[in-house]
């Protein structure tokens, strides 16, 4: 498998080592692709419990394991995206975006609406092709 293959079939893909085509001796090499736009983790908002005066990391980019609080998942899948830091003022319940299209970060601001007609379009139209 060359490596135009493996970057169309997507990430993580492990590549056999061609004689003498890599200087190194590792027998396979891992590829990944970065992403730069972040990966929907839901497609309803997470309801939250906060206190006030603590320090929380809103996950943007939608990788971490934790949603939707950061879990340095950024770190490796997508390094252009950093996660988003806010200290709630008072102890409440908040609705934390998880399809990471809000334009009110780290708020629910209703865009999950777009994502789910979106997604719902993309797949009649997969039907009828």
């Amino acid at each position: 498998m060359n490596l135009a293959m493996a970057v169309r079939k997507g990430c993580l893909q492990s590549l056999r080592r061609p004689a003498l085509a890599f200087p190194f001796s590792a027998s396979k090499v891992q590829c990944c692709l970065l992403s730069s736009q972040p990966v929907a983790a839901a497609r309803i908002p997470y309801r939250v419990k906060v206190s006030a005066g603590k320090r929380y990391s809103w996950c943007a980019c939608g990788h971490s394991k934790k949603q939707p609080f950061c879990d340095g998942a950024h770190k490796t899948k997508s390094p252009d995206i950093a996660p988003l830091r806010f200290t709630p003022d008072k102890d409440q319940t908040l609705m934390l975006c998880a399809c990471k299209q809000t334009r009110n970060a780290p708020y629910c601001d209703g865009s999950h609406f777009k994502v789910i007609f979106r997604d719902l379009v993309k797949s009649v139209k997969s039907v009828f092709k």
